[in-house]
């Protein structure tokens, strides 16, 4: 079932309370291929390859003039209080694949582009690209899940999450930090 327009704005400020700079990566998810979706205990992170095997490398939906795949979209992250408001294990409606599921206020405010993240052994830069929640989100949550993302107001709010860059390799496990360390 998805989220009514109702429900979404009356769980907005249980969103907006989010952790503002630390928390533990609550899920992690590895796509490697259109559609698949495998939920690992650790991923390892790497600026050459994003998710060593992940689709980013092979189909990433932004590239580089040049044609390599636009490293400010190699790891995506999501809120989890939003996941838990459009996706629940069980659901007919596959996995949003998002790299990083973690509790954490991802706002621009809070988050702004260039911004730091250490994310277990890995550091992730903030991407000033806006994640609008692609049409698979409107055909798996619904309208009035896609219409929430980008409603007057909401995009700064970057409910959908976040896309980042890995600047240092390292490893990212279940229960590992997730902490915001420069801007």
């Amino acid at each position: 079932m998805t989220p009514t327009t109702q429900t979404l704005t009356a769980a907005l400020p249980h969103v907006l309370a989010a952790p503002k700079g630390l928390t533990t990566v609550r899920q992690l998810c590895f796509r490697p291929a259109r559609n698949e979706r495998t939920f690992p205990g650790s991923l390892t992170l790497t600026r050459a390859a994003g998710v060593p095997g992940d689709r980013w490398l092979t189909e990433p939906w932004l590239r580089l003039p040049d044609g390599r795949p636009d490293p400010d979209i190699q790891i995506s992250i999501l809120p989890a209080r939003v996941l838990d408001l459009v996706w629940q294990p069980g659901d007919t409606a596959p996995h949003p694949g998002d790299t990083i599921v973690a509790d954490l206020d991802l706002s621009l405010a809070n988050l702004p582009p260039g911004t730091l993240l250490k994310a277990g052994t890995a550091t992730l830069r903030v991407s000033g690209l806006f994640n609008d929640g692609c049409v698979k989100w409107k055909a798996r949550y619904g309208a009035d899940a896609k219409d929430w993302i980008t409603a007057p107001g909401h995009p700064d709010l970057r409910l959908r999450g976040i896309l980042c860059a890995v600047v240092q390799d390292g490893s990212l496990g279940l229960g590992d930090t997730l902490q915001k360390i420069a801007i």
